[in-house]
């Protein structure tokens, strides 16, 4: 997600490089003294925090940097959300602290405060995969503190048989049932319980794009920092699992104000989880399918205005929907080495209104852990995207048109390519990663007449 605002869509595209000129060295300091901050606090409360058995309270803290630069490239023309054919680099912070407390049986309560700032290459446009899925947290530059998550969850048991788990960030460590039901009410992610994948997810510590990050086709209910109100409720009986969802959406595409009027606004998931072995490898399938109701515009009757004026935003009304589907599978071939393939489609018929302006999108990855080169603490990761659209979404940039993260002014179509590569060095006493990356953009925003580009990066993330 990002914060764009319809009247960000008429500012010339020469106040944008002045703007992200002129602010880069500010917005730099500014970070670098958030980061001081957060760090102090990490040293000394990492060097008190212990594991429990069993948490009736937790405490996990994280914070990630990301510092991304393109090379110059050509173009034949740029619009207003066009990826800038030279910029300086940008750097994006976010840190986040998790509190948990235990309430009564199968009953925990989280919240989450996340600091984020800084900025994505261009202000996060001009790719409809972006460059760093980190970004979608920020709404400016100056780093600004709010309450990310607050829920509540209540676990049902269905049999005497438990499972461990580990404490982490929203999860207390413990025991649950194995066969259970869980009702979850509150502010959430719904990518913390949907879409989920071990090699291919977590742009914190795994692939940084967007695309890969959830499936690039799912318009997943959040506002501009990726948070919702709603109920998810998970009933697993292995090796099936159920998951249902209904979440707020935004008053605005990719705005903060949630809108209260539910009866015409609102986005429903559903998904089901198979575990399965091949072989003696285990893996799991994952099948998604979505509905959203919002009062966004319609490309098709966008097309309809006069030359110069189509604006999607002027055709904005309740009662428009879109949906989707999505499949993710996950498989482990060897201790060491994980492949995971997503596939997604949407209607494209409406605005993209939530995630990033993609309406059928196909990955795969593959992780390799570090025993493999006696580095048991590293990994590595190869990854590769084809984002595309539908006939009315291109039809209606080609005409000029624009979305939140996306628009060049004019539309010369193909699918958006994007490979990635990462390789994290691991420090495990001071749990600190460090981990170049890059990625290489064919057609950014569908667009034979721009690019390719050449996207270089490093992030360090640091958690407990």
């Amino acid at each position: 997600m990002l914060c764009v605002s319809h009247s960000t869509h008429k500012n010339n595209l020469d106040s944008k490089e002045v703007d992200l000129k002129l602010s880069t060295p500010c917005i730099h300091r500014r970070l670098w003294r958030e980061v001081a901050i957060s760090l102090f606090f990490l040293l000394t409360l990492n060097a008190r925090a212990q594991e429990e058995v069993v948490q009736n309270w937790s405490f996990h803290f994280q914070q990630t940097i990301v510092v991304q630069g393109h090379s110059n490239f050509a173009a034949a023309y740029t619009g207003q959300n066009s990826l800038l054919t030279r910029e300086a680099p940008q750097t994006s912070l976010t840190a986040t602290f998790f509190l948990g407390r235990r309430l009564w049986k199968g009953a925990e309560m989280y919240a989450d405060a996340e600091l984020t700032g800084g900025n994505g290459l261009s202000g996060a446009t001009g790719v409809a995969g972006f460059l760093n899925a980190e970004t979608f947290r920020i709404v400016g530059p100056t780093p600004q503190l709010t309450l990310s998550q607050l829920h509540v969850r209540q676990t049902f048991s269905s049999g005497e048989e438990v499972v461990s788990h580990a404490g982490d960030a929203n999860q207390l460590g413990g025991t649950i049932p194995a066969r259970r039901l869980s009702l979850t009410l509150g502010k959430i992610s719904i990518t913390d319980y949907f879409d989920l994948n071990k090699y291919c997810g977590d742009p914190r510590t795994q692939f940084l794009n967007w695309a890969l990050m959830a499936n690039g086709a799912w318009d997943y209910p959040a506002d501009t920092r990726g948070y919702t109100w709603g109920l998810v409720a998970e009933l697993v009986l292995p090796p099936w699992a159920l998951r249902f969802s209904s979440a707020m959406v935004p008053t605005e595409a990719n705005m903060s104000d949630m809108d209260m009027n539910i009866g015409k606004a609102r986005s429903e998931t559903v998904e089901i989880e198979r575990e399965y072995e091949l072989g003696t490898r285990k893996g799991v399938v994952r099948l998604l399918g979505f509905y959203t109701q919002a009062r966004m515009g319609n490309y098709r009757q966008a097309l309809q205005l006069p030359p110069g004026q189509v604006d999607i935003v002027t055709t904005r009304e309740y009662g428009r929907t879109k949906d989707g589907l999505g499949i993710n599978v996950e498989q482990t071939f060897s201790n060491d080495v994980g492949l995971t393939l997503r596939a997604g489609w949407n209607d494209g018929e409406n605005e993209t209104w939530m995630f990033t302006e993609i309406d059928r999108s196909v990955s795969t990855a593959v992780v390799l852990k570090g025993n493999l080169w006696q580095m048991p603490d590293d990994n590595a990761g190869f990854a590769l995207v084809l984002n595309g659209l539908s006939n009315d979404h291109r039809d209606y940039l080609k005409a000029g048109g624009y979305g939140f993260i996306i628009g060049d002014g004019n539309l010369n179509y193909a699918p958006e390519f994007i490979v990635e590569s990462f390789y994290s060095f691991s420090i495990q006493q001071w749990n600190l990663s460090i981990t170049p990356d890059y990625q290489f953009v064919l057609h950014p925003a569908y667009n034979k007449d721009r690019g390719p580009v050449h996207v270089f990066g490093a992030r360090c993330h640091v958690s407990f």
